[in-house]
Order: structure tokens, then sequence, then C-alpha cells
């Protein structure tokens, strides 16, 4: 008969075989080796990351703001007159394409997990662009809204799968700047959007009306971009064409100290009901509601509050390109910081204050001609608020591990935005042009209360490290770690320890698709 030394190293062995079979493809490329690096290899394969997949990244996500964003312009230059839209029918009309987010994300959740990312992103892309097109065909409430519905679905999962593909590709110190590029085209998108508003409208056409041509002109950019897309992106790093076989390797031992993992088509149940069951998913999607109803707000109502202070339609459409030049420095800003001092939680409660202060300009001036400096100077205020963004899914895909547990958060994460989105525009109603103030006032309150839920969330990271350390004590592991991959310069995760065996023991979970809470070595950034 077996000993129970024998069973119980059978057991051990049988679990760690099960482990393996589920980990991540990146693992069947390295297995147990450990890949020597320099820095100068870690910048090289970044900055060839950069080239291709970050530019893809920019291109799209750029596209779908753009996309999204040209709804106000096209209520600036008649579509409101034009469809025969009454009562609260613009809002709805705003408020359909993120209650088709909300209701997709479960599916969007699972795609991103199951579907090849060089699939995925350009059906996408494809999807949202011909409902970008069918805009330009609407006549009436109901077209409308069914157009906006696709929109809204096929961008659901646009803000997840960014994420989860920059988690996969990058350090977790190199993060915030590169969502910051993507997440940051908000503010470009804003420009571009403000400048061919003003220029296409300018066409005359017996055919189609100047909201029409808005609508064609960026829906077939769309459409056309979702084959090059294709052409050029890359599933993960062990299918990356643009690197060699060494680079690969390597660039797959540089994330080892991420402990996030790299990408993995296994959808695990046990995962979603470890994200449903801790309390920083919700505070995450507290966030995230909070901030995006503010969001949505500058999106829909921007150029309207605009032309609510006396400007024609031409005007507004220009007055709104500042707001985006300082939505981009804003993003990088915020982002360059959070890189630098690793604390992102303070970094975004301390950009939300000018957001409030805009708000409390906007609801507490009258809007006579005397005071419209210091109301464009509150309006440009709000744009702070697009900041926060970028940092709360840096923060969030820097302290979640498991692919399907990613995917499960940031899916939430965008639910919640998409409900931010249609509580934001409801807000606001047609009977309180110009001046908005109630919707104001909801707004003003918002923020104060998203301040207060950072603070929150950025105690509770402090108490789970300490959970940690407990568990590494537990394991025979020292308690304190030097997380590696917030360094700025690349250092092997072996560098941390001097003991032989710590040393072996090190960095063996990076690439099994555990979860944060199931990976010991983990630890949470602040």
């Amino acid at each position: 008969m077996a000993s129970i030394d024998e069973k119980a190293n059978a057991v051990h062995e049988h679990e760690a075989q099960s482990t393996v079979k589920h980990a991540d493809r990146a693992l069947e490329l390295i297995g147990s080796e450990r890949v020597v690096l320099t820095d100068e290899d870690s910048k090289r394969i970044r900055r060839k990351t950069d080239k291709v997949i970050l530019a893809i990244l920019v291109w799209v996500y750029f596209l779908q703001i753009l996309d999204k964003s040209v709804l106000g312009y096209g209520a600036t230059y008649g579509l409101q007159t034009d469809t025969g839209l009454v009562g609260n029918e613009y809002s709805l009309v705003g408020s359909i394409a993120p209650i088709a987010q909300l209701a997709w994300q479960p599916f969007s959740s699972f795609l991103i997990v199951k579907v090849p990312h060089r699939i995925l992103m350009p059906t996408l892309c494809l999807g949202w662009g011909i409902a970008q097109t069918m805009l330009a065909a609407c006549h009436n409430f109901r077209s409308l809204m069914a157009a906006r519905f696709f929109l809204g679905l096929f961008e659901a999962g646009c803000l997840p799968l960014f994420s989860i593909i920059t988690s996969q590709w990058y350090r977790r110190a190199e993060q915030p700047l590169r969502i910051a590029a993507w997440y940051g085209t908000n503010g470009m998108a804003t420009i571009v959007a403000s400048a061919l508003s003003y220029g296409l409208a300018h066409i005359k056409s017996e055919v189609l009306k100047p909201w029409q041509t808005i609508f064609l002109f960026v829906g077939l950019v769309t459409v056309v971009s979702a084959p090059f897309v294709y052409w050029k992106l890359d599933n993960d790093i062990p299918s990356a064409r643009f690197l060699t076989e060494q680079e690969k390797a390597q660039a797959i031992e540089r994330l080892r100290a991420n402990q996030t993992g790299t990408g993995n088509r296994d959808f695990k149940t046990k995962h979603v009901v470890e994200a449903a069951l801790e309390p920083k998913t919700y505070l995450w999607i507290g966030m995230s509601l909070l901030l995006n109803v503010g969001a949505s707000v500058t999106n829909t109502f921007g150029p309207l509050i605009l032309n609510g202070l006396g400007y024609d339609k031409y005007t507004t459409s220009l007055l709104n390109m500042p707001f985006g030049a300082i939505q981009v420095i804003v993003i990088l800003l915020a982002s360059y910081l959070a890189q630098k001092a690793h604390i992102k939680g303070a970094i975004i409660a301390g950009f939300m204050l000018p957001v409030v202060a805009g708000l409390a300009i906007l609801y507490a001036l009258p809007r006579t001609h005397a005071v419209q400096g210091a109301l464009i100077a509150g309006y440009y205020l709000l744009a702070f608020l697009f900041g926060g963004n970028p940092l709360i899914v840096t923060w969030i895909v820097g302290n979640t591990a498991g692919t399907t547990k990613k995917s499960a958060i940031m899916s939430l994460y965008n639910a919640a935005s998409s409900a931010g989105n249609i509580v934001g525009p409801l807000l606001f109603n047609k009977k309180d042009a110009p001046a908005y103030q109630p919707g104001l006032r909801a707004c003003l309150g918002i923020f104060v209360s998203l301040v207060a839920v950072v603070l929150i969330q950025w105690a509770n990271l402090f108490v789970l490290n300490k959970m940690q350390e407990r568990k590494r004590v537990k394991n025979g592991k020292a308690a304190k770690m030097v997380d590696r991959s917030m360094q700025d310069r690349y250092q092997s995760i072996e560098e941390e320890n001097v003991d032989e065996e710590a040393q072996n023991r090190l960095g063996d979970n990076a690439f099994l698709d555990l979860t944060d809470r199931e990976n010991d070595e983990f630890v949470y950034i602040y």
C-alpha cells in the first residue's frame, strides 16, 4: 500500500498539473525557465509594442469616442428640429447607447476571455461604424433610438478589452501612461469633432443636412478602419508577429513581477464569484458610476451648455476645442504624476477638486454677458474629470489578477460607467435650459461623494496588503516584498532575495492565471 506521504505527494502533483493546464498560454512558451533580459532589452520590447499594439489602441479608441460624441454636435446643427424630437426625447437618444452597453456587459466579459482579440476588436469596430453611418439615415425618434442602441452594443466591450490588452502587454509601472495615451483621445476626439463639425456643417448640400454629413463621415472612417485593425493586431505575446522568438520569451519574462498574467482563454466561474464577493469591486463600481455621470454631461450637453451662454452654433463648436485640449493635458498630467508618485488614489481625489469648483461656478453665476468669461472658465474646469477615468482603470487592472476576474471587473466598471451615462443626461431637462441648475446641483453632490469613495478604496487596499503579508508569512515567505513591477527600470524578480530557495519560489505563480487573492505574492498598489 502507498504511504500517506506518497498519497499526499500524488494529490499535490495532480493539483500542480491541473493548475499548469489552466495557466496562461505564455507558460507554454517559457515553461519553468527564467529568461534573462536587461533593462535595455525591456525598453526595446516596450518600444516595439508601442509602435504596434499601442498605436492600434489609440486609433480605435479615438474612433469610438468620436462616434459617440458627435451626437452633441448633431444637436447643435439641427438634429432635434429635423427629426421632430420633443420633451426628453433627445435625452433618451443620448441614454440608449449606454443602456445597450449596460445590458451587454455580461456577454462582453465572456467574449473578451474566449474570443481572440484580433477577431473581437475589428468586429466591434465594424459594428459600431455601421451603426454610426446609419444614424445619418434616421429621420425620427424611433430610428435614432435603434441606431444608437446598436452603436452602444458594439462599443460595450471597448473599454474592458482595451484595459485588458494594456495589462497583458505592459509592466504595471508602464500602464498609466499607456492607458492615458488611448483614453486621452477623449480630448483629441473633442477637438477633432469640433473642427469637423464646424467644417462639414459649412458644406452646402440639397441632399444631406449638416448633422447627417457629420454622422456619415465619422461612421465611414470607422468602417474603413476595421480591416486595418485585423491586419495589424496580434492576440497576445506568444502570437506577436512583430517580436522574434527570443523577444517573445523576454516580453513574457518582463511581466512576471506584475503577477497579473498575460492572457488565458478559460472562462473561470470562480473568478467571477470572487469578484462578486469583494468590497473593492463595489468601490470600483461606485467610482465609475459617480465619475461618469459628470462625463456624460460634458459629452451630451457640453455644446448645448455653451450654446446657452449666448453663442451661435459655429462659435459653440469652436469653443469646445479648448475643452478637448484641456482634457488631453489633464489626462496625460494625471497619469504622469501617478506613474512617478505611484499613488493613484490621492491624485484622483485631487483632480476632482477643480471639477467641484467648475460646477459651483456654473451653478452660482447667472447666464449674462457680464460673466461669460467666468462661465466658460467654469465649464473648462469640468475637463479635469477626464483625468479620473484612466487612473481608475489603471488602478483596477493593476490591482486585479486572473484573466476572467479582470474581464468581469472591467465589465462591471463599464456597466457602472454606462449607468452613469444613462443617469447623467436625465439630470438635465430641457425645461431647465439654459442654466440647467437642478442638474448642476446634483452633479456637485456626486463629485463630493466620489472623493470620499476614492479615499475609502485607498484604505481598503492598505488593509488587503496587510492580509497578503500575513499569508506570505504563513506560507514560509518574507512578509514584505519589493514590487519590481512598479519600478521605472526593469529588474528581475530574483533580485529581491539573496536566499536561493526563496528565489526559486518568487514569481512561479505569475503565469498560472491565479487571482490576486489566490496569489500570496501579489502586492496591491495605491
